[in-house]
């Protein structure tokens, strides 16, 4: 497969600080137009808000379309921070302008935009060829009186990456079966694991996984509620599979199992290049940067191991805005790019994991490998991962707050706060945030 990328959501920066500066403060550059797309002498230019590395400017399918239809032109924003992106689209949205014709939306915004936007993206429902996506993806993008807000890009089932060279140092199999078999079903199973390297590792000082918050957002993710009932009530403090995730991933930041690290905070990528633990909890998209950020030296020295449990990390959807003055064609151009032979591209080219069952079904997503993580088959780990996701996924307005305060609560624990008085910092700050 084509060599992995960084990764989409909020790591590494991939444009120009021109380009990231004129997504937050730039105004539209169409005239009278509020999305700076429109029509004019014949041509049709659409412009798009992307954010991270989400594969669609990256792979070249951009220029591609623009070869198959020459009266289209594209022109592509992408800000490599999600919450900077996100900040300026919910302000543009409010004025009525400067927004752009096609506006990514990532999973922790779906609930939020379906909620309170919906009057401002055009409704997908009944769309000719939209109906490849996996059943549950479609419907974190939809109201509640049917319309569909936008079209699924990729989704983040999850798996476990470790480094096979350290597990051979603390007595544990190697092989990728195998060690899924060690954990399978349970992640008490994981974290046990976990306790034997711990007290047979020989080589230094190495952690068992990174973070314990790592370890929480995949126990909670694998349930169909999560912060938020069907209702769209608050229940982040009562549901016991949240209350089962923060005991488990607590008790593993107290006994030391931990790297006390935060995965995309300050410390995690000089712990990957330094080796200073052995897994990883990680959803498909983030093989591209623990290649990256691991480096040419530990290659090969990485391998991609089953979950114990199905879960679903991340995703996006690309929306029209319902005034722009090229919706049909910013409607079509969605289509195309979320197609199914187009997100099996993206796959081959970074690894983003498509939300289309029929992309996943082909020859080239199954049969895909990762020459830097031991050449594992990672098409069918995150095709089968994919598949166990539950098929409904109660999202709310504020998810993504409160994951985040969920692991910087996690964090306290592991740098020595009680459990017990981290939880209640933790849900007081949930309280503070989202009232």
């Amino acid at each position: 497969m084509g060599t992995l990328a960084s990764l989409r959501t909020r790591a590494v920066a991939t444009v120009a600080a021109a380009g990231a500066l004129a997504l937050v403060v730039g105004c539209s550059d169409g005239g009278d137009s509020v999305t700076g797309g429109g029509k004019k002498d014949g041509k049709v230019t659409i412009t798009m808000g992307l954010f991270g590395v989400m594969g669609i400017k990256e792979t070249g399918l951009l220029e591609k379309y623009e070869k198959e239809n020459p009266d289209v032109d594209i022109k592509a924003e992408i800000a490599g921070d999600e919450q900077t992106y996100y900040t300026a689209l919910q302000t543009r949205l409010a004025a009525g302008n400067g927004l752009k014709d096609i506006q990514g939306i990532e999973i922790g915004r779906a609930k939020e935009i379906t909620e309170t936007q919906s009057d401002k993206f055009a409704d997908f429902a009944g769309t000719a060829g939209t109906d490849h996506f996996l059943p549950w993806k479609q419907s974190q993008i939809s109201t509640a009186d049917g319309k569909v807000l936008g079209l699924g890009t990729d989704i983040g089932p999850m798996a476990v990456c470790y480094r096979k060279d350290y597990f051979e140092k603390a007595g544990l199999p190697t092989d990728r079966e195998e060690v899924g078999k060690l954990w399978e079903g349970d992640w008490n199973k994981y974290v046990e694991v976990g306790r034997t390297f711990k007290k047979d590792f020989k080589g230094g000082d190495v952690a068992f996984m990174d973070s314990a918050s790592g370890l929480f957002n995949a126990m909670v993710y694998g349930h169909s509620e999560q912060y938020y009932d069907e209702k769209g009530d608050l229940i982040h403090d009562t549901n016991p599979v949240v209350k089962d995730a923060w005991a488990l991933s607590a008790d593993a930041g107290e006994k030391g199992l931990t790297a006390k690290l935060r995965q995309f905070q300050p410390g995690w990528d000089p712990g990957l290049a330094n080796g200073t633990f052995a897994t990883a909890v990680c959803p498909a998209w983030m093989l591209s940067h623990i290649s990256e950020k691991a480096g040419a030296a530990n290659k090969g020295k990485w391998d991609v191991a089953r979950a114990p449990k199905g879960a679903n990390w991340g995703g996006a959807f690309l929306s029209v805005v319902e005034k722009s003055p090229v919706k049909e064609e910013a409607q079509k151009l969605v289509a195309w790019l979320t197609a199914p032979e187009q997100q099996a591209h993206i796959f081959t080219e970074i690894g983003n994991i498509p939300s289309s069952q029929k992309a996943l079904e082909s020859d080239g997503v199954r049969n895909a490998k990762s020459e830097y993580f031991s050449d594992a088959p990672i098409g069918q780990i995150f095709g089968a991962a994919a598949q166990e996701i539950p098929d409904k996924q109660v999202l709310g307005r504020k998810d993504g707050t409160i994951k985040d305060t969920f692991s910087q609560g996690l964090a306290l624990v592991e740098q020595g706060t009680a459990r017990d008085e981290a939880w209640d910092t933790t849900m007081e700050r949930i309280e503070k945030a989202v009232g």
